[in-house]
This record gives structure tokens, C-alpha cells and sequence, in this order.
């Protein structure tokens, strides 16, 4: 029987025939509520007791045994014809919780989020459909029935940016359709509903401005101003300001074109992104010439202000090429030592800060400059005055938590909470885009995160393609195409890696293709029909884009490491070349190099002295490399230890989740393991 669970409104369950399933009390319902927010993954015992009671009365005596009553007729009830004593296949017990195994199309809210992105990658009249269809599945506030639970208050709040930026981006593809008038009513809803979100004001005067009320569309932006103003203290963005100016100049863009595509590139990027045809390439080299130059006239040599120009420039330089990354990295931390000599932490923080680049692989490029950048951001955050802007004080934490990463310090994690915390109280979309780079770093707790990182993606990429952050936008984008590849779902990685190279290809971020490139060697290595040596030419051709890259984070070993894992994932010894350099990961070669060369005793022997992996994107392929050693050597303590670290990731692929490499289900290595340990000792 086909079980189906609605999300998006109060939390309901359907059986095959369309049926709402009873669900007896509101702690039974609460049960189901919370296995649905952790997606698949085991909620333990202890912490849905904690749940379940949180913030009102002391749980009880026997509130495990209360719980466990609570499963069993959740299962009576979801699985009404299961045999008594049979075990269950939808809410299942697993180590030391529940965890409910819904079918990825089972879960309304599941479908939303799958709906709306495969919608920017579809033309415009088969998007519009699919967004209508998916805005029609809420019933209501997701997990309305849940509204004052703390466990339920990210979800909640990530599904609702969701259908907003759902919302706003059908009402730019009717824009882009030509279907202005149809709309301006829920656009006037929307705005109404949510007057701080500037996009929605923006859509709403475009709308009536195409259905000729040019007066009703300026009268919009006025009250968009007007709120903004009085009730926030702060001017409108540069759209909607660059809007009204358009409107009242009666600029020729606005207007409807036929041809759904070229209107919604109008609708939708920005003048940047229309200077950058080769055609005008003279003229945009005379502006850039002459701004310069009237720069360095204007603006006296020793302006702090030049200063935070400058940070300004190399963050755009950063994401430009390898070249220029490089650049961005070496004059990074002259710009931080520049603004300290000064004696202004405020300006400090803010050349500190301001240097916002998206980071998407986990081991940092220069460990001494990123400790140098931590150890100025908390002596900056440690001489702040009190009444120092905190927004500025959530950028150094962002940077904290950035820089931070691959490192085992409890401070990473700390200063990305309170980076998130401040910007989502100060409601700023960029310094949360920032923060949530900063959040994504650090977590890596432990094995088996790809959902909880597949989460901070999609909120990533709401937000940014919602207020223009097109950099954090594609980050959002491969952050999921790494979650979805630990997940075994190719179908949706696909989709991100589209939609990454489609934003990338438009604003000119080079890099991009880096990361996609590698995911196609990865998407080979998982096709069942792929030859091995294929896709060893698929990852060597991969390989060729890091020469230059100016990633030396990603670049060392990472060849040898995709090639090891693809020779060990076929049964194949490691080779045994002795000029192959594994970088950083030479602990983990080491043991299977020696199994190669026949080296028993070598390998028991590296494997004493193997250090735990970094807490990282190839943490759980790190762990697979060593418990396959220690099973061919019969290291029992290894064995332990691997089995113990990849538990909590049995459901995905060893490292899939870097959206590089992969070794294959990570259960098959904890088969292996369990198989290996319950034999003699």
C-alpha cells in the first residue's frame, strides 16, 4: 500500500486509496512530524523524548516506553496489513532510533522542492505548469500544526522561503511569457503579505507597467519605499531604485519582446550582465580606463576608503580564474594587515568581512593564511566597540567559521551559529548567503550529513536567486549537486549541475566548470554499463582542469585518490608507482599500497598509525579506504573504529558527497566490516 504524507500544511498521512489515515493523539502525530523533518535519517529514542516534551512539563518515568507505545501504533496504522512479528518497512527501528523510510515522492514537501528546481532548467510554459502545479500542494503554513516546536522551526522556516522565491519566480516566467495581467493579483498578494522581500515589489510594478498603469507601478515602488524607510531605516536596493528610474524614462527593455527567453533574461539579470558581449568589449575597457583613472584622482592615496575598494575588487577577482584567485588569496591579507596598522577595528571588520567569496570545497587553499585570517578576525571581534553594527560583527564570525574549516576546533561551529543567528535577525539576505558558506563548512560533526547540508543548499539557493547573489546561488547549487550525489540521486544532481553552469556561463565564473567537470567523472564511475578504463580517462581529462585552477587545496592527490578509489571499488590492487604523489592523502594509500606490493606487515602497520581522517567532504570514502585494508589484514581494532565512524552513512556513497569521487555504498563496506568481525578472533 502506497502511504503518502503531507507536510505542507498540517502534518496528514494518505493511504493507496487517497484516504486520510487516523493518526490517533497529538503526540503520536508529533512523532511522525519529527521523523518527516529528519528525512530519512534515525531520530534516537532520547532525543524525541526530548522533543516531545521540550519547553512544557518534565517527561515522565517511562517517557522511552511512552514513545516506544507511540511507534507502534504509528506502525499499526501506516502498515495495517504487516503479519504480526514481521518487521517493519516503512517506520523501521535502526541503531539506536526510528526512522521513517518514506519513497522520495511520498512526502508533498520532498516533491515541492524537486518541482521548483527542475522548473528553472524547463522552458518557460512547461515551468509555469510545473510551478503551478507544486504552489498548489499547500494546505497551509508547513508543519502548521507544529508551529511552536524548536525541532521544527528550520524546516518550517526553510520551506517557507521556498514557496516565497516559488512564488516570485512563476510570477517572472507569466513576465517572460508576456502574461503581465494575470500576474498582478497574486503579485499585489504577495507584496501585501510580505512587504520587506524587495523582489516582490519589484515583480509587482513591472507587472503593472507592462499592463500599461505606468502611474499604479510607480505608486508601488513609492510605498515599497516608504515602508522600507519607516519602518527599517533603509533605501531600497539598487533594483528596485534602477526600476523606477527605467519606468520613468520609459526605457525600452521593459517593454514585452516577443520570445519568452529574451524577455525573462530582461526580467531577471542585471545591466552587468549586458556589457559583456565581445562587441563591447572597446567601450567597457575605455569606462573601466577612465573610472580608474578619475578614481585615482579623486580619492586621496592614503582614503581609508580605498582600502575596502580594494577588498571589494579582489573578492570579484577571487572568482574571475585560477590567476585571479590566486591574486585575490596573496593580496588578501596585506589589505587586513593595512586596515590593523590604521587602528580602526570598525574598518578592520569591515576589510575582514567584506571579502565574502563562496568557498565549496572543505580543505582551505593556504592553511597559514586562513589561521592568519582567524587569528585577525577574533582580535578584531575581541576589540569591537560595543556599539559596532552587527552586521559587521556576524561577517568576522562568518569568516571565523570559513577559515575554520577541516580544523577540529569547537569554534568553528560556534561562530558559524552566531553568524546564522545575527543575520537572521537583521533579516539581511547577503550576510546570511554568508553565513550559511559558514554553517555548510562545519558540518561535518560526523558521518552521514549529506541531507542535513542538502537543506543548507536549498536555502542557499532560495535566497540568493531571490535577492541577485548569483556567486552564493551557484554555491547553493553545488552544495546540493555534492548532497544529492552522496545520496545516490543523480537525476537531481543533474539538475544542479545545470543550473550551475547556466549561471555560470552567463556571469563569467570559470570555476565552476571545475566542479561540474569532476561530477560527470563521478556520474561515469556510478553507471553500472561504464568501463573502468573509461572512466579513468574521464577523471584524468577532470584532472586537467585543476592545472591552474589555483587550488592547491583540491588539486594535490586528488587524481591518484579518484583513481585508487575507482581501482578498489572493481577489486583491483592500488598501483604501486613510486613517483605517484597522494597528498594529503598518503595515510590512507599507504596501507592498501603496501597490500599491492605484498607488504602484509607494512600495511598492519600504517594502519596503527592511521590518523583519523579529516572531518570533511571525503571523510566517510577516508574511513572506507582504511576498513578495506583492515579487513584484508585482519586489523580488528581498525575494523571497529570504521564500522563505528560510517554507521550513521549507510544509506549513502562513500565519497559521492564531494561530488568528485566515489567508492560506492558505504553499506556495502559496513557488510564487509560486520561480516569480517564476526569471524575468529
Amino acid at each position: 500500500m502506497e502511504i503518502a504524507f503531507g507536510v505542507l500544511g498540517p502534518v496528514t498521512a494518505w493511504d493507496g486509496a487517497g484516504d486520510v489515515i487516523a493518526l490517533r493523539g497529538p503526540r503520536h502525530r508529533a512523532v511522525l512530524a519529527r521523523l518527516l523533518v529528519a528525512r530519512r535519517r534515525v531520530v534516537p529514542v532520547e532525543r524525541l523524548v526530548e522533543d516531545l516534551w521540550a519547553g512544557r512539563e518534565e517527561p515522565p518515568a517511562d517517557a522511552v516506553g511512552a514513545v516506544r507505545t507511540f511507534v507502534a501504533a504509528l506502525r499499526r496504522a501506516l502498515e495495517p496489513e504487516r503479519p504480526p512479528r514481521a518487521p517493519a518497512r516503512l517506520l523501521v527501528t535502526e541503531g539506536p532510533g526510528y526512522a521513517l523510510r518514506a519513497a522520495p515522492d511520498a512526502v508533498d514537501a520532498w516533491r515541492f522542492e524537486r518541482a521548483v528546481t527542475a522548473a528553472g532548467a524547463l522552458p518557460e510554459e512547461r515551468a509555469l505548469a510545473h510551478l503551478e502545479e507544486a504552489l498548489g500542494w499547500w494546505r497551509g503554513p508547513a508543519y502548521a500544526d507544529f508551529g511552536a516546536e524548536t525541532w521544527a522551526r528550520t524546516e518550517r522556516s526553510r520551506l517557507a522561503e521556498l514557496r516565497l522565491h516559488a512564488v516570485e519566480r512563476r510570477a517572472e516566467t507569466q513576465l517572460a511569457l508576456g502574461r503581465a495581467a494575470e500576474a498582478v493579483p497574486d503579485l499585489d498578494a504577495h507584496a501585501a503579505e510580505h512587504p520587506w522581500r524587495e523582489n516582490a515589489w519589484r515583480l509587482l510594478a513591472l507587472a503593472l507597467y507592462r499592463t500599461g498603469r505606468q502611474g499604479d507601478a510607480l505608486a508601488v515602488l513609492r510605498r515599497a519605499r516608504t515602508l522600507l524607510v519607516e519602518q527599517l531605516g533603509a533605501d531600497p536596493g539598487p533594483a528596485l531604485r534602477r526600476l523606477e528610474s527605467d519606468i520613468l524614462a520609459q526605457a525600452p527593455h521593459l517593454d514585452t519582446r516577443p520570445g519568452g527567453s529574451r524577455v525573462r533574461a530582461q526580467v531577471t539579470s542585471s545591466p552587468r550582465e549586458h556589457s559583456r558581449s565581445p562587441a563591447d568589449s572597446g567601450p567597457a575597457e575605455q569606462v573601466w580606463a577612465a573610472a580608474t583613472a578619475a578614481y585615482d584622482r579623486t580619492v586621496a592615496a592614503g582614503a581609508r576608503v580605498r582600502l575596502e575598494s580594494t577588498v571589494g575588487l579582489l573578492r570579484d577577482l577571487a572568482v574571475t580564474g585560477g590567476g585571479g584567485l590566486e591574486a585575490a588569496r596573496g593580496h588578501r591579507l596585506a589589505a587586513i594587515a593595512a586596515a590593523a596598522e590604521l587602528g580602526d577595528p570598525e574598518l578592520t571588520a569591515r576589510v575582514i568581512g567584506a571579502y565574502d567569496v563562496p568557498a565549496i570545497w572543505t580543505r582551505v587553499d593556504d592553511p597559514q593564511l586562513a589561521a592568519e585570517t582567524v587569528a585577525a578576525a577574533e582580535r578584531t571581534l575581541a576589540v569591537l566597540p560595543p556599539d559596532a553594527h552587527l552586521a559587521v560583527r556576524a561577517r568576522l564570525l562568518a569568516t571565523v567559521a570559513l577559515e575554520s574549516r577541516g580544523t577540529r576546533s569547537a569554534r568553528g561551529p560556534q561562530a558559524a551559529r552566531q553568524a546564522e543567528d545575527i543575520a537572521r535577525r537583521l533579516n539581511d539576505p547577503a550576510l546570511l548567503a554568508f553565513a550559511l558558506n559558514g554553517v555548510f563548512m562545519q558540518t561535518f560533526q560526523h558521518a552521514g550529513l549529506a541531507p542535513q547540508r542538502d537543506g543548507i543548499g536549498a536555502e542557499l539557493v532560495a535566497l540568493s536567486a531571490r535577492h541577485g547573489l548569483v556567486t552564493h546561488e551557484v554555491l547553493g547549487h553545488l552544495v546540493r549537486l555534492q548532497a544529492r550525489s552522496a545520496l545516490a540521486d543523480f537525476a537531481g544532481a543533474d539538475l544542479h549541475v545545470a543550473a550551475a553552469e547556466q549561471l555560470a556561463e552567463r556571469h563569467e565564473l570559470p570555476l565552476v566548470g571545475v566542479f561540474t567537470q569532476w561530477y560527470r567523472a563521478l556520474r561515469l564511475a556510478e553507471t553500472d554499463s561504464a568501463r573502468p578504463e573509461d572512466v579513468e580517462v574521464a577523471y584524468r581529462d577532470a584532472a586537467l582542469l585543476l592545472d591552474g585552477a589555483g587550488m592547491p587545496g583540491l588539486e594535490r592527490g586528488l587524481l591518484p585518490l579518484a583513481l585508487l578509489c575507482l581501482r578498489v571499488r572493481h577489486g583491483r590492487p592500488a598501483r604501486t608507482d613510486e613517483h605517484i604523489d597522494w597528498g594529503p592523502y598518503e595515510p590512507w594509500a599507504r596501507p592498501l599500497v603496501s597490500l599491492a606490493q605484498g607488504r602484509p606487515d607494512d600495511a598492519r602497520a600504517a594502519l596503527r598509525s592511521l590518523p583519523e581522517p579529516p572531518r570533511d567532504l571525503l571523510y566517510e570514502a577516508l574511513w572506507c579506504l582504511a576498513a578495506r585494508a583492515a579487513i584484508d589484514v585482519g586489523d580488528r581494532d581498525t575494523m571497529e573504529r570504521a564500522r563505528d565512524e560510517l554507521a550513521p552513512a549507510a544509506a549513502e556513497l562513500a565519497g559521492a558527497g564531494s561530488g568528485l569521487i566515489t567508492l560506492g555504498p558505504v553499506a556495502r563496506y559496513l557488510d564487509d566490516l560486520a561480516g569480517a568481525l564476526r569471524g575468529p578472533r
